[in-house]
């Protein structure tokens, strides 16, 4: 799911490309009851919307691009997010939250305060100092990128 649909026309080409099906739905992760079918799910993989400064180095034009509440206003979304998909997930459930930021305040920090204020998450990948896994640009000539695994009691 995706809120853009230009971007999940993009999808749907891909998997048409590649012979595989899926259901591609258009919708604000915020607000599920749009679009929710009412089945809680297995598992979640939640690429939340991020500042992309782990990708700077093939996409330069970001230094330029970002303002300085932009992570400010990050957070708050991705927060937002993470709560109302966090109410989709199944008991025993996971959910991997990533970006392709390195960014504190998006990553480990973000996942600390989720963690602080569910009481039936925890964390799978990591330590709660150092809460998921984050990549930096050049690491293994990968882009930075971080993720963390969190299990639904």
């Amino acid at each position: 799911m995706d809120v853009d649909a230009t971007r999940l026309t993009r999808v749907e080409e891909n998997l048409k490309r590649l012979q595989l099906n899926a259901q591609v739905i258009c919708g604000d992760a915020r607000t599920p009851a749009e679009w929710w079918h009412g089945k809680q799910f297995d598992r979640i993989l939640l690429d939340a919307p991020c500042s992309a400064t782990g990708v700077i180095r093939r996409h330069p034009d970001i230094k330029w691009l970002r303002r300085a509440d932009d992570i400010a206003q990050l957070v708050s979304l991705q927060s937002e997010i993470l709560d109302a998909m966090w109410a989709q997930l199944k008991s025993g459930g996971t959910l991997v939250y990533a970006t392709c930021s390195v960014t504190p305040q998006e990553n480990a920090e973000q996942v600390r305060a989720f963690l602080a204020r569910t009481q039936d998450a925890s964390l799978k990948t990591g330590t709660l100092e150092q809460p998921g896994r984050q990549i930096l640009p050049g690491e293994e000539n990968m882009d930075g990128f971080y993720y963390a695994e969190l299990t639904k009691a």
